[in-house]
């Protein structure tokens, strides 16, 4: 069984900076595409960035040029750096395996998740 528990959220200034953990319960990255995505009260969930097995990665453009995740595989683990945060990122961030992805336009579609974390919670002030 997958297990994926994520940390590192909290609150923060907008203009600061969070970097956010998952760490799987075994080694998965080789067989699964790895993503964050978020959901914010009252709003579509958003996949905001994804990482192949090869350390390919994409981004959703609202996350563009802010966000970079990255994966360590001996540690299982994953990130999502989070810098110049905005008031408009506050949002349960969930790392999930990720399949199916297409991007169009910036954003993310008809993407597949198998397994994801119980989420951790990013509040940016304004």
């Amino acid at each position: 069984q997958v297990q994926l528990v994520e940390s590192g959220g909290g609150l923060v200034q907008a203009g600061g900076s969070l970097r956010l953990s998952c760490a799987a319960s075994v080694s998965i990255f080789s067989m699964y595409a790895m993503g964050w995505y978020r959901q914010a009260p009252g709003e579509q969930r958003e996949l905001v960035a994804s990482i192949t097995s090869g350390n390919s990665t994409k981004y959703a453009d609202s996350a563009k040029g802010r966000f970079t995740i990255s994966s360590d595989n001996a540690k299982n683990t994953v990130y999502l750096q989070m810098n110049s945060l905005k008031a408009e990122d506050t949002a349960v961030y969930y790392c999930a395996t990720v399949s199916g992805t297409r991007w169009c336009r910036g954003r993310a579609q008809q993407e597949r998740y198998s397994y994801w974390g119980q989420g951790t919670q990013v509040t940016v002030s304004s």
